[in-house]
């Protein structure tokens, strides 16, 4: 049975690549993570800046150093689809989580009044993570999609048949 082997073969790439982006995302992440927890904290405390002002800088910092990371080693073998247009989509995606990051920092801040660097650091963890969730699958999504796969055999051979059935009826044997 020549399905079976060519079907664990398909599984154990399909495994592989998953291992090797969540890997790479994960460094990426991490990476980017420790930048974001390292500019909020020096803009906040050592520079002074308020806390929405120093994780809007912060996050810009590593959204920046993210997409590098991710356009050339997590998602390096899914499909181009072209600098603007990925840099846009993971700006946008970027933006709502930036947003999202904003909003739960603030909250902290304004309306439950904390202004414990500690306090607020737990409250830009936690706005990570949901943006971590948020930017994995909308990443793999639409900024870096997989690529296409070429058209099987079945379907090539369906599509070509209506045209030899034309052929095969005019006397010429052209379409």
């Amino acid at each position: 049975m020549p399905f079976l082997p060519a079907l664990q073969q398909r599984i154990g790439l399909t495994w592989r690549l998953l291992l090797k982006e969540l890997s790479a995302f994960g460094v990426v992440g991490a990476a980017s993570f420790a930048l974001d927890l390292l500019v909020f904290q020096l803009l906040y405390v050592h520079v002074g800046i308020g806390a929405v002002t120093a994780k809007l800088i912060s996050t810009l910092v590593s959204m920046t150093a993210a997409y590098v990371g991710h356009r050339y080693w997590s998602f390096s073998h899914r499909a181009r689809t072209g600098l603007r247009r990925e840099y846009l989509l993971f700006a946008v995606i970027n933006g709502v989580t930036l947003l999202i990051g904003v909003a739960i920092v603030g909250f902290v801040r304004y309306p439950l009044g904390q202004e414990n660097a500690l306090v607020l650091q737990v409250a830009n963890v936690a706005s990570t993570v949901v943006g971590t969730l948020i930017r994995y699958f909308s990443y793999r999504r639409w900024v870096f999609p997989a690529v296409e796969p070429a058209q099987p055999l079945a379907d090539a051979t369906e599509t070509a048949a209506p045209v030899q059935r034309a052929r095969k009826a005019t006397p010429t044997g052209t379409v």
